[in-house]
């Protein structure tokens, strides 16, 4: 018993050290810029004062927390922090300039094709309507964040134009060019792992983690006028909800979590037979 006991507080300190170390290494990117580097594993272990075997070990943890990447032959570098994905409609034009960041779109691939069964019901329309299909790549700061395939009833927005997308916000465009203002929005959001073209556009190894999204979103008639199916990349997104109480209970939550209303608790109390010092 005391031996187990004794192997148990070793595996706790082991652990706690560990942690120590990942604290520290979280302290060190506080300072640190997206993209800078790490100095090189034999100095940081000095530094430390640890194996460099510790350090990969606490490294292996903060890449699988997206906070950094390492680079096979070039050394560890930061990341930054993860960018927010409110649960809001919202471009992410909009969202980058509200961080402080210079939004970016380059335009992978432009075509026009029938709808299919798919795309059809997303966007009710004929299977064999026409539809603009465009492939986005999504950048803050130059840096690549997203792929977004956007599908557009090609009825709704004549002499559209590839280049009309680079670099600009479409919901934009929509409403100073075509008279489509966004009135809502239903998306849903899986995990996903990127496949190999989509880790080789956006700059990380295949089977990354990513965000999947899938949005249909209606103009002011309810009619849909886009299909979009957009991955982002895990090591980058993260989700945020807010998350508000109501400013009234109802009487049933009331009950279920205070007890019956202070009347019928008078009455039961009463029936119940009290102490004698208690008794007037």
């Amino acid at each position: 018993m005391v031996l187990i006991l004794g192997c148990v507080l070793c595996l706790n300190g082991h652990v706690t050290k560990f942690h120590s170390i990942r604290d520290q290494l979280l302290d060190r990117l506080e300072s640190m810029a997206a993209g800078e580097q790490f100095p090189p594993e034999r100095q940081l272990a000095e530094a430390l004062g640890i194996s460099r075997m510790t350090l990969r070990r606490a490294i292996d943890e903060l890449v699988a927390k997206g906070v950094v990447r390492r680079r096979h032959g070039s050394g560890v570098f930061a990341l930054g922090p993860k960018l927010d994905q409110p649960l809001a409609a919202s471009s992410f034009t909009e969202d980058m300039l509200a961080r402080g960041m210079r939004p970016g779109s380059r335009v992978l691939a432009f075509d026009v094709t029938n709808a299919g069964a798919h795309i059809g019901r997303r966007l009710h329309i004929d299977d064999d309507a026409e539809v603009i299909t465009i492939l986005r790549l999504r950048l803050a700061d130059d840096e690549p964040l997203a792929l977004e395939e956007l599908h557009i009833p090609a009825a709704l927005v004549p002499s559209l134009r590839a280049e009309d997308l680079e670099n600009s916000s479409f919901y934009e465009l929509l409403l100073s060019r075509f008279d489509i203002a966004l009135n809502h929005s239903v998306q849903t959001i899986e995990p996903t792992l990127l496949d190999a073209d989509e880790a080789k556009v956006l700059g990380v190894p295949e089977q990354s983690p990513a965000l999947l999204f899938e949005r249909t979103s209606r103009g002011a008639e309810g009619i849909p006028f886009e299909f979009v199916r957009s991955v982002y990349r895990g090591d980058r997104y993260k989700i945020r909800t807010e998350l508000t109480l109501p400013d009234r209970l109802s009487e049933t939550d009331q009950l279920s979590e205070t007890g019956p209303p202070a009347r019928d608790r008078t009455t039961a109390s009463a029936e119940q037979p009290q102490p004698e010092g208690d008794r007037a």
